[in-house]
């Protein structure tokens, strides 16, 4: 085998493994279920950090699960030097660090001391390691942000719009397998945590709205006024998070990422196969 992806029955690995067969790749994926094989795909059950069998010494390594039971993992195995290391963090080590709430703060921290975690074990063993920081990710139906609120949506034939000005920059699952793939062909960006946005800045009411004109079906939008949400802050304590960062912008500088890696990533245009669960 040539490289291992965990957590490939996600949304990134339901468009990353095409890809990698696209290149001639021998991929290992590993999945908590038995799979049947596909061609250039060799599915193997395991869980991280402990029910693993022996994978070898892979030329590469990808990751698209919790970070610091990876890099325990990759810790406790040897590894051969230069091997390329790919994982999938998120923005919300950023966006909530600052937090009003506390268990979104210790989302954060969780994010970045994985982060860190990976890092040291990759650099223990001369491993080229580098993390993406998606923002909102869709495009496969199997997130649990917008697919949640579109299907919902297509039940009841209502679709509540929130009022939002806070900015979003929703990513789409393949455009991060595109830059998985770029950051294979690419060393300079080992060793760098780089945000990874979509390709348009829309604010989060905006966003509903596309949504919904993405549904195959009619429903019927209900806006909900800043001061209705104001309100609902105040009197549920465990909506206060959420409605709070209505107003807040949770995007990425995609700066780096078209610099090192030539990436640009689409805008923000969906349509309704983005709801319905993609299957591997």
């Amino acid at each position: 085998m040539s490289i291992v992806v965990f957590g490939a029955s996600s949304q990134i690995g339901h468009f990353l493994l095409p890809r990698l067969h696209a290149r001639g790749e021998s991929v290992c994926a590993l999945s908590r279920r038995g799979r049947a094989d596909t061609p250039g795909v060799r599915w193997v059950r395991g869980e991280l950090p402990d029910r693993m069998p022996d994978l070898g010494r892979p030329l590469a390594v990808i990751s698209f699960g919790p970070l610091l039971a990876f890099a325990r993992w990759l810790d406790a195995i040897p590894l051969s030097p230069g091997t390329r290391v790919i994982a999938t963090s998120s923005m919300s080590a950023e966006s909530k660090q600052a937090s009003a709430v506390p268990a979104e703060r210790a989302l954060s921290q969780s994010l970045r001391d994985g982060e860190a975690a990976l890092a040291a074990a990759c650099e223990r063993q001369g491993a080229l390691w580098t993390v993406f920081r998606p923002t909102l990710i869709y495009g496969a139906g199997l997130d649990k942000s917008l697919t949640p609120i579109a299907r919902r949506a297509m039940r009841l034939r209502i679709f509540p719009l929130p009022a939002g000005r806070g900015l979003r920059q929703p990513v789409h699952a393949d455009d991060i397998a595109v830059a998985v793939v770029a950051a294979l062909d690419h060393p300079e960006a080992a060793g760098r945590v780089l945000p990874l946005g979509g390709g348009e800045r829309i604010t989060a009411g905006e966003m509903f709205a596309r949504v919904r004109r993405s549904l195959p079906v009619s429903t019927l939008p209900v806006p909900i006024p800043a001061t209705v949400l104001r309100l609902s802050r105040r009197l549920v304590p465990r909506l206060q998070g959420p409605l709070t960062r209505l107003e807040a912008d949770l995007v990425a500088d995609n700066t780096e990422l078209e610099r090192l890696l030539g990436i640009a990533p689409r805008p923000f245009h969906p349509d309704a196969a983005c709801w319905t669960p993609a299957s591997l």
